[in-house]
């Protein structure tokens, strides 16, 4: 387990980074930062063991990827940054000495320590807080993984910085998730049908936007890829409970959007639709 000297001490009341409490320390950034994160956890709290049963969430490529890393570092110490339901935690736990599978979300948090004790991983820690206020000394962790979180985070260059703080030098990190396109139409109608089913998204980002966000945080990108991501509509839009209201207006767009977006997202009959995702690789290089 991660010995307590690596974790700063929360502080009970409000500190200096907003956390789902909505305690702020007065500025108005803070203020929306903290909404922002009371947005994220009324959207994902009550669906917890829904993302726990999700194939999207619970299958993919990439998860080979992950354990081959894990596997070639010495009693590794991994964090899994926006564990959602721990999905990324479980793939790699038997291969690392520690896990830490962190997220905003209490309630995600309490499905990923009771499915973990299932599970028989005791090596898998949890801790709450935002990705852009890491409670980690400096140089703590061998690899920190995220897979579908950053289109959540209210600021991810503030949260890469803290990647690249709390990693070791040599050390790895991945960032998987849905990509959006570099052509501005195709582009739009992504982030808005994300935003009408769930009001805590933020941004899908580009391959182009991630590649510079990861160098302006001071890690270097080694590798990326894309692969395809198909979504049920129907499984996709009752995981997060969406409004009949937003549902509606969701089936509505993909209606009335031009052939070349319908054809771009291989959008069926039914709304179930097809959207690209990344899988980047960065280091932090030895001083």
């Amino acid at each position: 387990m991660i010995s307590r000297a690596a974790i700063a001490p929360r502080i009970h009341g409000c500190s200096a980074m907003p956390d789902s409490s909505g305690c702020t320390n007065g500025s108005g950034a803070d203020h929306g930062a903290a909404n922002h994160s009371a947005v994220v956890e009324r959207q994902f709290g009550g669906q917890a063991a829904a993302y726990l049963a999700s194939q999207v969430h619970a299958q993919g490529e990439e998860f080979a990827q992950l354990r081959q890393r894990v596997g070639g570092i010495d009693a590794a110490r991994v964090l899994d940054l926006g564990c959602g339901a721990g999905h990324v935690s479980f793939q790699i736990a038997d291969l690392a000495a520690e896990v830490v599978a962190y997220d905003l979300s209490p309630r995600m948090l309490d499905v990923v320590g009771e499915s973990a004790r299932d599970r028989g991983f005791g090596n898998i820690r949890t801790v709450q807080g935002v990705a852009e206020s890491l409670p980690f000394a400096d140089s703590t962790f061998d690899a920190v993984f995220s897979r579908f979180s950053a289109h959540h985070w209210r600021d991810v260059g503030l949260a890469l910085r803290e990647v690249r703080r709390v990693l070791k030098p040599g050390g790895v990190a991945a960032f998987i998730d849905v990509a959006a396109s570099e052509q501005p139409l195709f582009d739009s109608f992504l982030q808005t049908v994300e935003m009408l089913r769930d009001t805590s998204h933020v941004r899908d980002y580009a391959p182009s936007e991630w590649a510079q966000m990861v160098g302006e945080a001071g890690l270097v990108m080694t590798a990326n890829s894309r692969q395809r991501l198909r979504l049920d509509f129907e499984t996709w839009i009752a995981r997060m409970r969406t409004p009949d209201v937003m549902r509606d207006a969701i089936r509505q767009l993909q209606h009335d959007v031009g052939q070349e977006v319908r054809a771009a997202f291989d959008i069926s009959d039914d709304g179930s639709f097809t959207t690209d995702m990344l899988v980047l690789w960065a280091t932090k290089e030895h001083v």
